[in-house]
């Protein structure tokens, strides 16, 4: 398949660097969404948290104001029952004409799963992912009701009328802990990592294709997560890398407020993604050709935090040099989102598929 791109959708103006703004901003979502379209981003992660705009209503809201992009809907496990969960994300994918795939989110955060109302440990919510995952399948496909007895769901005599639009709708699993690998590598068609280095990342997609390889399965695609900063030249960018960094840090204890991730000053992060990258940053600054951590210790790596930093040609080449790895899915989005989706989707998108269509054509 080919290499795609994923973005993210904002549902109001609020970033790392703009603690400004909550809530759903519908003129903001629609401009982004349809700049995310415009600029030839092939995915748009429809991110989740307990306080913000239901992810699924807004996965909706993307399909009905863009013509290509397709969400990457979030899904939190435990929240509602997999049979209806099933259900929605079929009636969604029928709506969006196939354009729809789903990103199981385990959850590494206890106080956040708590608000919701789920005090599962870390280790049982990987397991009811898995199981869910198995459900969500049987759902869309099983020609005859079926019953299900399982550790954490049971139901009986459960059909669904909506199918798909799709053969099957793409499920995405993320994470860096063994749990994650494990039900990654048995149950995902993607698996989500957040950017490491180069030696880092091939060391987890080996995990991974490792455990597809003992379940007979295909190996799932690689999905790598970046936040580029990008400028005419190499200078301008390391300019804006660190004006990006001081508004960071400004904006920091404002934005907390909204994370599921503590600041450094309430403990270290619970969830190992987040941890290996606060390790990588501890070992430096800058690794291989444009990987820079600074803004990971300064967010106390809340979510994706690593940057690709400089010209346009340099990340590119800094891409594809993940891309020769195995990764099949770069996520590319910046710290002023808007702004940096379109110039990212004008200057950066279109370099790395030049570069891969003469590869193909040599």
């Amino acid at each position: 398949m080919p290499v795609e791109f994923i973005s993210a959708t904002n549902a109001n103006a609020a970033s790392d660097i703009n603690p400004a703004g909550t809530g759903f901003d519908v003129e903001y979502a629609r401009r982004y969404a349809r700049a995310l379209d415009d600029g030839g981003f092939d995915y748009t992660l429809v991110a989740y948290h307990s306080s913000w705009a239901d992810a699924n209503q807004l996965a909706q809201f993307v399909v009905g104001n863009t013509e290509r992009i397709k969400p990457m809907l979030a899904h939190r496990p435990g929240v509602v029952f997999p049979t209806n969960a099933a259900r929605v994300f079929a009636t969604l994918d029928q709506i969006a004409g196939g354009r729809l795939a789903i990103h199981i989110i385990s959850g590494g955060n206890d106080a956040e799963q708590h608000r919701e109302g789920d005090y599962l440990t870390k280790a049982q919510r990987y397991a009811r992912a898995d199981e869910y995952i198995q459900i969500l399948r049987r759902s869309w496909h099983e020609p005859e009701p079926f019953s299900h007895h399982g550790t954490y769901y049971r139901f009986e005599d459960f059909r669904s009328d909506v199918r798909p639009f799709q053969p099957t709708i793409p499920i995405s699993v993320g994470g860096s802990s063994a749990d994650a690998y494990r039900v990654g590598g048995q149950q995902g068609d993607i698996f989500g990592l957040w950017g490491e280095p180069l030696a880092d990342t091939a060391e987890q997609i080996a995990a991974v294709n490792a455990i597809a390889d003992a379940a007979g399965r295909a190996h799932p695609r690689i999905w790598v997560s970046f936040r580029p900063i990008i400028a005419a030249t190499d200078e301008l960018a390391w300019e804006k890398a660190h004006r990006t960094l001081h508004r960071v840090r400004a904006a920091r204890p404002v934005r907390a407020a909204t994370s599921h991730y503590p600041t450094a000053e309430a403990g270290r992060p619970a969830n190992v993604g987040s941890q290996r990258l606060l390790e990588v940053a501890a070992r430096g600054e800058l690794h291989d050709r444009a990987l820079w951590t600074p803004l990971v210790t300064a967010t106390n790596a809340a979510g994706s935090s690593t940057a690709l930093v400089g010209s346009y040609e340099t990340v590119a080449a800094a891409l594809l040099d993940y891309v020769d790895i195995g990764c099949e899915l770069l996520s590319v989005r910046g710290y002023d989102p808007l702004n940096d989706a379109i110039d990212l989707g004008r200057y950066v998108l279109p370099l790395v598929r030049q570069e891969l269509a003469h590869r193909t054509a040599a």
